[in-house]
């Protein structure tokens, strides 16, 4: 699976959960994750396939991250924290569990990248691994 088809079936997955906030009809996905990770081309084209808006922000450090979802109301709806401070951000009680009935391409997801995630999420309850 490419990057591109990871990052569409992730933050399509996320749109019905919002982890920290958001509502589907609002038509807008806020994203908090490294620089340079996505390409601003494949935002681009998810917003033209979808009609969905992302504003996306970017972090270069998991303290800079794990500061904003500690201090609550940060508004994102997607974040992208390394493993070790997704396990302690699950502890800290930052994101809410993801409903799989609503996340038809979980059945897509290679098991090797879900069980790498699973190391972080046990079950994956809370996170999706799209790289």
């Amino acid at each position: 699976m490419t990057r591109k088809a990871l990052w569409l079936s992730a933050t399509s997955a996320f749109l019905t959960l919002f982890t920290i906030g958001g509502h589907a009809e609002d038509r807008v996905v806020n994203v908090f994750n490294w620089s340079d990770y996505i390409d601003s081309s494949i935002i681009d084209d998810f917003t033209k396939e979808t009609g969905i808006k992302v504003v996306y922000d970017t972090f270069d450090s998991n303290e800079i991250l794990e500061t904003k979802l500690l201090a609550g109301g940060s508004g994102y709806d997607v974040v992208v924290p390394s493993g070790n401070f997704l396990a302690r951000q699950i502890q800290a009680g930052v994101f809410q569990k993801l409903d799989r009935s609503k996340l038809p391409n979980l059945s897509n997801m290679w098991d090797t990248v879900q069980e790498r995630t699973a190391k972080y999420d046990p079950g994956n309850e809370y996170s999706i691994n799209y790289m």
